[in-house]
């Protein structure tokens, strides 16, 4: 294996020739250095994870503050992905060559840094300022009539901007800044995970590196959690709190202009990545061996698992790259496989990054809410289907085809419980001039959308502004002025709007600040909705470890780092950057009404058509769920036929010709039969790489 330079050679009493470390390198205890690693790379795992899932629950709120597309968003989301690409090949082969401890430390302060320079632009874009038609006003001693007529004096100006609002919008750009923050996140992540279990497989004994690696991948599971509350947290609070009055503020965090304080928690988070860096920089380059250790390099045991160490030059290396990718490409299963696993990481990954979202805007509930509902119920759902699917895979004793149909079975049976999705819908807002007409509750297309009419033409409105207002007849409208008030009183979230004549039929109504709250059919909705989310997310995930198996077993073992570097590689280019992004270009197709730029352009958009919002992200979803079931119907077939041309040359034959060792590991793995326990000691190391 790569990296395993620093492993100490084995003297045949089971003890470490090199029972010291190498000179200069720490001498405390071996079991303590390595628990310290331990300790300190479950710490870095947890930072990762944390700071990874709460970039995706300030989607929304950076969507907001910077009055960018979902699009952008998904651009800035798969970011980290090309930071990640961009280095990953150099680390994981010189990486392993040099100070892994001290790699892995660098690696932690970069992203560090990187959640750091997200965080920036707030303290330099100065103070959020949300689309409202009211706060344009010069200052005023008595509050302003929203509606007035043309020949009042400067009354026509009310929703038109000022020059200077025009010098702070190229700051709006600077949502470059995170997008530049979230690369360097993924160029720091990169030596974390190949680097830190390969230390952890070349000190630790057989039998306890496998419970060490489980034990870091579970809290890399509580990350994720931590993640989503603090997103939710955050989103409770105002982006600019202790720089403005509060009580000045007209919105609520249930408002689609509402903006949390984002950046409170890139904070946290980067001092959180920082403090993981530090143990590494006091962790020796490598660690002397006690106990029972590994059989000899030249053992029949070893040459299956660090076939990276025979001694062939780098030219030789390098001439043989090429063919040993085309043979690799040529094995139509793993082929399949791959294609398969892209296009269901493509849905899945859409799926996950918009799902706080599609709960806020599909359910009307707030951002916090959202981030809080996928920390405490989905993440621990996916989490326990992941850990459930590994033990009724040993439990069941599946074989390679099994494994196969268990994990098609459980995607199936997601796959016809996520329909139940489309039916779970809430009406759209009662928008005037929007969803619905000005003079009745009929829905209206989007062709006939037109906020001026008859009740509001004699105000000086502007069609573009979004300040909504909910009147006293269960409907929204689009701004005070597009409501025909023609007077206010109170302030803040208090304001009340009144002699409005577009509200009912008879006119001088009132209406209070911010959009009317949903239906009580949505609120019985949601319940349900966050119950199926969670039993599919359950049975989805029970595959995760079967299908992994696949991956690792239906190769041969020559070929076996190769394919999972690429299977890396592909995915993360042809899933986590670019199914962000369409899946936001989709999305924002559906928007009914789009935020102005202070100076011209479109914003964020603040009001979604409900029913080709659930369409299109659960279409889209589903839609790439059902290709990958059709490719799998080939992939069983080949699969089949693999099996059974390896049981007619059998077990022996196979491994002597260089075959996939598949028989082997099922008939072992899994207590086939008891002719094979010959095979026992080698199969335990074959399965030790299928954990990594």
């Amino acid at each position: 294996m790569a990296g395993d330079q620093g492993r100490p050679q084995w003297n045949g009493r089971g003890d470490a020739a090199a029972a010291a470390a190498a000179p200069g390198e720490s001498r405390s205890s071996p079991c303590t250095s390595l628990k310290m690693f331990l300790v300190a790379l479950s710490f870095a795992y947890f930072a990762k994870a944390l700071s990874g899932s709460y970039m995706k629950s300030t989607i929304t709120q950076l969507e907001r503050r910077f009055d960018i597309p979902s699009y952008l968003i998904g651009v800035i989301d798969g970011s980290f992905e090309i930071g990640n690409l961009l280095v990953i090949a150099f680390v994981s082969y010189f990486g392993a060559k040099l100070h892994r401890p001290k790699i892995i430390a660098v690696g932690c302060v970069l992203m560090s840094i990187g959640t750091f320079i997200i965080a920036l632009p707030h303290f330099i874009i100065g103070r959020y300022e949300f689309e409202t038609s009211v706060r344009w006003v010069v200052n005023s001693t008595v509050n302003p009539a929203p509606c007035s007529s043309a020949d009042s004096a400067g009354a026509g100006q009310v929703a038109q901007v000022p020059d200077r609002g025009c010098e702070g919008e190229s700051n709006l750009s600077m949502w470059i800044y995170v997008l530049l923050g979230n690369v360097l996140r993924g160029i720091g992540e990169t030596p974390v995970q190949p680097l830190g279990i390969s230390y952890i497989d070349d000190f630790a004994t057989e039998e306890n590196a496998a419970l060490y690696v489980g034990c870091v991948q579970t809290i890399s599971v509580v990350g994720p959690v931590f993640g989503y509350l603090l997103g939710s947290l955050c989103a409770k609070i105002y982006v600019d709190i202790g720089f403005v009055a509060m009580e000045s503020i007209t919105i609520t965090p249930a408002d689609a202009r509402w903006v949390g304080a984002w950046w409170l928690g890139y904070l946290i988070a980067g001092v959180i990545t920082l403090l993981a860096a530090i143990p590494f920089w006091f962790l020796p380059r490598s660690l002397p061996l006690s106990g029972p250790r590994r059989p000899p390099e030249d053992s029949p045991l070893q040459k299956h698992k660090y076939p990276a160490e025979s001694k062939t030059t780098f030219v030789e290396m390098a001439k043989d790259f090429f063919p040993t990718l085309r043979t690799l490409l040529g094995h139509r299963v793993y082929l399949i496989y791959l294609c398969v696993t892209i296009i269901q990481l493509n849905s899945l990954i859409g799926m996950v990054t918009y799902k706080p979202k599609y709960i806020e805007q599909h359910f009307r509930q707030s951002a916090s809410k959202a981030n809080f509902l996928m920390g405490v119920i989905n993440i621990p759902a996916v989490a326990l289907g992941m850990f459930s699917g590994g033990l009724l895979m040993k439990r069941m004793k599946l074989n390679l085809i099994g494994a196969a149909k268990f994990a098609f079975g459980t995607s199936l049976i997601g796959y016809v419980l996520s329909m139940l999705f489309f039916a779970m819908s809430c009406e759209n807002a009662k928008i005037a001039g929007v969803t619905v007409s000005y003079s009745s509750v009929e829905t209206i297309s989007y062709d006939e959308q037109s906020v001026i009419t008859e009740c509001n033409s004699n105000c000086q409105c502007s069609p573009s502004d979004w300040d909504p207002i909910c009147g006293e007849n269960g409907i929204t409208y689009v701004s005070p002025c597009l409501a025909g008030c023609t007077s206010t009183s109170g302030s803040g979230k208090n304001t009340v709007f009144s002699n409005c004549s577009c509200v009912g039929v008879a006119g001088n109504f009132t209406a209070g600040a911010g959009p009317c709250p949903h239906t009580d059919d949505c609120d019985r909705m949601f319940p349900y909705f966050l119950a199926l989310s969670v039993i599919t997310s359950f049975i989805i995930s029970l595959g995760g470890t079967p299908g992994y198996m696949i991956l690792i077993r239906c190769i041969r073992p020559q070929l076996k780092s190769l394919a999972l570097g690429f299977h890396a590689l592909a995915t993360r280019t042809l899933a986590g950057i670019p199914a962000p992004i369409y899946f936001g270009a989709i999305i924002d197709t559906t928007c009914l009404k789009w935020g102005q730029k202070r100076c011209g352009g479109i914003g964020a958009c603040r009001i979604y058509n409900t029913t080709a919002y659930r369409i299109a992200y659960l279409g889209l979803t589903l839609g790439l769920r059902t290709i990958s079931f059709i490719i799998c119907i080939p992939g069983f077939v080949l699969l089949s036929r693999q099996l059974k041309k390896e049981e007619r040359n059998g077990v022996h034959g196979a491994l002597a010709n260089g075959g996939t060792e598949l028989e082997a590991l099922r008939k072992e793995e899994f207590a086939v039969s008891n002719s094979e326990q010959s095979q026992h000691t080698s199969d335990i190391n074959t399965d030790r790489e299928t954990q990594l």
